[in-house]
């Protein structure tokens, strides 16, 4: 299992669907035997097949089985053939199946550059056309989560499954013994840094080590700073776009917040995939820390009666004084994604449209998906709701990747892995402070459009 995506996408499930142990031993799950060969539930009857390859492991493995299956035994005479591949090994073989012309015919990715790439080279439909056609399809969707779906203003993928933004979190209990509110600006962040190092609190918890979690930050800022634009220009590929005047200023700000002392002593050494950083912000050894929703379920997990005690909080991420961002925008994980390989067959292709018509977010996978803890990409889920006890923070959620007018998918999946890899690299040596916001935006300008 790849950790780093367990704590960014799955662990909220981990936490509240198996015991740790169990899931993560569930995670072994063999590949597939061939290219489009089934380890799992197929289609019956003697019709046309499609062919389906997905990540293994829970919470998501049985929820989309599920729903393969509720189809199928709906038209069992033109089914889909499914293949739960473990996480790492998914990476390879699918890239390596599509590259060779035999991808299945429903490709699940995370969109952003790994689509990308594949649009470059004709390897997967274009769908816009056809969600003109089935508007109704689109419409139940959240309008944000199409934003890592679409290349060059057309639609290459059908949006599914949950909805994971990047939550400002904090410690109650810090915050009253403190005496001081939640952040409205910006600003108030600044002060906020004074006040908790004036009580011997570090202001933010941060896994450092990680890099991505420092990504975070970047985002926000970039986002309220400057607007959705700005990194628009980067994933677009425009020349010299990380020298955007909001961009430098970003990263300015950024490293002003670090000489600040706003992160824990020894950020750079704290690691996410250990959950260290989690750790820091229930023991109240931290008073706040940026991290995504799947966090909750990490810290009602391990955080005792924290959670379920009422003592954190959270709330998106505040406007910059004098930025031109729209606060109601954020980033993280907007969905996942199914795409249809151009290789496939015109009864293949229909099969996957049905597919994505009728048996993608049916009732039933929605309420599948709030079991784990998570948020369904569909509009109106949150009326699924009110039986659960999370339901407060299921609620903020859903409110977030409802009313964001533009969801920004997180930088690492949006870009290349080559321009992905010296972002990381990049982000960790200006968190470091052994580089300049200047020498940042150059090195990064170098790798645009790879």
């Amino acid at each position: 299992m790849d950790s780093r995506a367990t704590s960014r996408r799955t662990f909220l499930g981990l936490s509240m669907g198996l015991p740790l142990t169990a899931a993560m031993a569930a995670c072994g799950t063999s590949g597939p035997a061939r290219p489009g060969g089934g380890t799992g539930a197929g289609g019956g009857g003697g019709g046309a097949k499609a062919t389906y390859w997905f990540l293994s492991g829970p919470p998501g493995e049985a929820v989309r089985t599920a729903a393969v299956e509720r189809f199928n035994k709906a038209d069992p005479n033109s089914g889909i053939e499914l293949t739960a591949v473990q996480n790492d090994a998914y990476k390879t073989k699918i890239k390596t199946a599509i590259g060779a012309g035999q991808a299945p015919t429903i490709i699940w990715g995370w969109g952003g550059g790994g689509l990308r790439s594949y649009v470059r080279a004709g390897q997967v439909e274009d769908l816009t056309s056809w969600f003109d056609q089935n508007a109704a399809v689109k419409d139940r969707l959240f309008p944000g989560a199409f934003g890592a779906a679409t290349i060059g203003g057309k639609i290459y993928a059908m949006p599914c499954e949950t909805v994971q933004p990047i939550v400002l979190f904090y410690n109650k209990k810090v915050f009253e013994k403190v005496g001081v509110q939640p952040p409205q600006s910006y600003g108030d962040i600044l002060d906020l840094v004074k006040k908790f190092n004036a009580a011997g609190v570090a202001p933010f918890s941060l896994g450092g080590q990680s890099r991505w979690t420092n990504m975070m930050w970047l985002e926000f800022l970039f986002d309220r700073i400057g607007g959705s634009e700005v990194f628009q220009a980067v994933f677009d590929g425009e020349k010299d776009a990380w020298n955007h005047p909001a961009s430098i200023e970003a990263l300015t700000r950024m490293q002003e917040l670090i000489q600040a002392d706003g992160f824990v002593k020894g950020f750079s050494s704290v690691t996410a995939d250990s959950n260290a950083d989690q750790a820091l912000l229930y023991t109240g050894k931290a008073a706040m820390m940026l991290h995504g929703s799947w966090s909750y379920g990490i810290q009602q997990a391990q955080g005792g009666d924290f959670v379920s005690g009422g003592g954190l909080g959270w709330m998106n991420f505040p406007p910059v004084d004098g930025g031109k961002g729209d606060p109601s925008d954020t980033v993280g994980n907007p969905g996942q994604y199914l795409s249809i390989s151009s290789k496939a067959t015109p009864e293949e292709k229909e099969i996957a449209k049905r597919f994505f018509t009728t048996g993608v977010l049916d009732d039933q996978e929605q309420k599948e998906w709030i079991d784990t803890g998570g948020v369904p990409i569909v509009k109106g889920s949150d009326g699924l709701f009110a039986g659960s006890e999370d339901a407060e923070f299921l609620n903020f959620i859903y409110g977030v990747a409802g009313n964001a007018k533009v969801f920004a998918q997180s930088w690492d999946q949006a870009l290349s892995p080559t321009a992905a890899e010296v972002l990381l690299d990049n982000i960790a040596k200006l968190f470091q402070l052994s580089i300049s916001p200047q020498q940042f935006a150059t090195n990064m300008n170098a790798v645009i459009g790879q």
